[in-house]
């Protein structure tokens, strides 16, 4: 079965010219990174990557959309951690959440800006976000182990995008996030003994 991202053609955008989305995407980080969240619009964006508005808006509805999509692409390229062999189930998702927080940690106004973004009452970026946080899921089922408790792993994911979020909202750093993470699964794993 396709997933509902695979079935419209604005959301699809893997059939689309792989150099024009590209060139917006990373025109829309260096346009958010000058002009902030508030001074993003898709029309500077295709300014900036050489393309019409139009063109711009065939291949995002929005500038969360489009921004959701930086982050999309950031995580869909991230390598998978190899853990050590006797690793504890806490220092693996330490682990895995370095690599997680820090997708966009670097770029303060960009983090912001997903962090707004992602929050966005917006088909196209729901569809996204869904496959973010599979994609979330994966990775840290993929930590706990393949007889991950259902339970530990929902509160795991749950954990680590608060933490995001509140990374995001700036009472925390995106460095911070690994320890505190592993903090956490330590003590969800002790009680789940």
């Amino acid at each position: 079965m396709s997933s509902p991202a695979a079935t419209s053609p604005r959301r699809n955008l893997a059939g689309r010219p792989a150099d024009t989305v590209a060139a917006l995407v990373d025109a829309a980080v260096g346009e958010v990174a000058e002009t902030g969240y508030d001074g993003l619009t898709v029309r500077n964006v295709a300014r900036r990557a050489g393309v019409s508005p139009a063109t711009a808006y065939t291949y995002f509805a929005s500038k969360e959309h489009l921004l959701t999509e930086v982050f999309w692409r950031r995580l869909s390229s991230l390598e998978e951690p190899s853990f050590a062999k006797r690793s504890s189930i806490a220092d693996r998702v330490e682990e895995t959440v370095r690599g997680l927080a820090m997708l966009v940690a670097d770029e303060p106004e960009l983090a912001a800006g997903v962090t707004t973004a992602m929050l966005a009452h917006d088909h196209d970026v729901k569809l996204l976000r869904d496959q973010i946080g599979n994609a979330f899921a994966a990775r840290l089922a993929h930590a706990i182990g393949p007889d991950a408790d259902p339970a530990l792993l929902r509160a795991v994911v749950t954990t680590f995008v608060g933490a995001l979020l509140t990374a995001g909202m700036g009472n925390a750093t995106y460095a911070e996030l690994p320890k505190l993470m592993a903090e956490t699964t330590a003590l969800m794993t002790r009680r789940a003994r």
